[in-house]
């Protein structure tokens, strides 16, 4: 694509985020920044969900990682599924009933400010880094794709990234993230979409031939019932399910688009239609894989090294200008649909957890945009960070320990809900630091220690498990 082309496409995306930013942002006050006034549509916020789900890493990883592990990224999916009907019945009435602007407000009240403190800050130390770590792959795309081409630096492409989101979140925070990533979940569905239809254009296959071809493809394997193999159907099911328990229902990123919805009822709603159009979704990424995989079989193009670059470099070299516009959308739309909302999901977290500050104040304003700022620093240096490693298995592992800090909140959560056991809040961040720790221990020996046994996503589970029998052993005697 010309750098002219990149230039309008970037450049109408940006305006139509700002245009929302000022439609959202007129007649607001202390709490619109914060809970979005519990005003949204439930329809709307579901709908936002899905592009804050769809990170740019899965928009890159999912379509290239078929040839590697066929569909079975698809078990993984159906425990997502059963976690979000988990996540309606149980945490969205819990967080109604509390009327809770800071999910993590729930471990004050069950067990004691340390507990509140530690659960907080590691979600702000995951999100964080994993925010960062997505924004970076995008920021990376935008300076190959136009930025190196006017001799822009990197740094300055991250800082412009990261100046957009701060400009349109700051005002009206919440209630514009769930109407521009509405924006962005139309795109990022779009662009996969219409992309399958190029291809199969190209391939001279009707829409029947095309759907057959999906079906019958090797590539199309669900199932796997190997138990030591990582991908293996339990699991994945079980994985999947812990983990939307915590990176949805645990986590204030995705947690308060959700509370922004005017009832409790509303938002069990939004989670049960969405469960739905999120496999839906997946299932659009899934089929492109197998799709881009069915183009370069009968054209002889060989398969990069690295299947992340098999989607981008299919859409910008072989589909023609109209997909590389699509894809450049899809994945811009997709780094910012999860950077936007997480950005504002940590300064909520800090100014609410840690700074006790009241909502309802306007006086808070100045101290909620510097807090704002904070973090978009903070991004930037990270991010920064990450190029100057400038080494992917490096960055991506650091991006992986993020996931450690996770497990923690499962405990703390689950222990919680499941008991009515006081503990000795003092020691509680203790256990949650060694949590991680065992559990990567564990991870590295498991092949030795386990039978030739692979951790896989299910990871997570032993985290919170290891976190909740930590949590067990500080049972006070007297209330146990």
């Amino acid at each position: 694509m010309s750098t002219t082309i990149v230039f309008f496409v970037i450049l109408t995306f940006f305006l139509m985020l700002m245009g929302i930013s000022y439609l959202t942002s007129r007649n607001v006050n202390s709490e619109t920044f914060f809970t979005g006034n519990r005003a949204s549509p439930w329809y709307l916020v579901a709908f936002a969900m899905i592009g804050t789900t769809i990170s740019g890493v899965t928009f890159i990883s999912v379509p290239g990682e078929v040839g590697n592990s066929n569909w079975t990224y698809l078990q993984f999916l159906l425990g997502n599924f059963v976690g979000y009907w988990v996540v309606a019945l149980v945490l969205i009435p819990l967080y109604y009933k509390l009327q809770a602007v800071s999910i993590y407000s729930y471990l004050d009240q069950r067990f004691g400010v340390r507990s509140y403190k530690t659960g907080s800050f590691f979600f702000i130390v995951s999100q964080t880094i994993g925010a960062s770590f997505r924004l970076y792959l995008a920021a990376e795309v935008l300076q190959i794709a136009f930025f190196n081409a006017i001799g822009i630096p990197f740094w300055a492409t991250v800082m412009f990234t990261i100046l957009m989101i701060w400009i349109y979140t700051f005002r009206a925070g919440i209630k514009t993230v769930v109407w521009t990533d509405s924006l962005q979940t139309l795109f990022i569905l779009g662009s996969v979409g219409l992309t399958i239809v190029i291809i199969s254009s190209q391939l001279n296959l009707s829409l029947g031939e095309m759907v057959k071809s999906i079906d019958q493809h090797p590539y199309s394997t669900i199932f796997d019932w190997d138990w030591r193999s990582k991908t293996n159907f339990f699991k994945q099911f079980l994985a999947g399910l812990g983990i939307v328990i915590v990176m949805n229902g645990l986590d204030q990123n995705m947690m308060q688009k959700s509370l922004t919805c005017k009832s409790g009822k509303d938002a069990q709603k939004n989670l049960f239609w969405f469960s739905f159009a999120f496999i839906i979704a997946n299932i659009l990424f899934l089929s492109l894989g197998v799709m881009l995989y069915l183009f370069v079989q009968q054209k002889g193009i060989a398969v990069p090294a690295r299947t992340d670059e098999l989607f981008p470099t299919l859409a910008l070299q072989y589909f023609g200008t109209m997909t590389g516009i699509l894809f450049l959308l899809g994945i811009i739309s997709a780094a910012y649909s999860s950077a936007d909302s997480a950005l504002t999901a940590l300064t909520t977290a800090f100014c609410i957890d840690f700074l006790k500050m009241d909502t309802t104040n306007p006086a808070n304003k100045a101290r909620r945009i510097r807090v704002h700022i904070a973090f978009s620093m903070l991004m930037f240096l990270v991010i920064i960070l990450f190029w100057a490693i400038n080494n992917d298995s490096v960055v991506t592992a650091v991006f992986r320990v993020a996931g450690y800090t996770y497990g923690p909140l499962l405990g703390l959560f689950a222990f919680g809900i499941l008991t009515r056991r006081k503990i000795r809040d003092r020691y509680v961040p203790l256990v949650c630091l060694l949590s991680p720790v065992l559990t990567y221990v564990i991870n590295v020996n498991s092949e030795a220690w386990l039978g030739g046994y692979k951790f896989g996503f299910e990871l997570l589970l032993l985290n919170g498990l290891i976190t909740f029998t930590g949590l067990l052993l500080l049972t006070q005697k007297q209330e146990a």
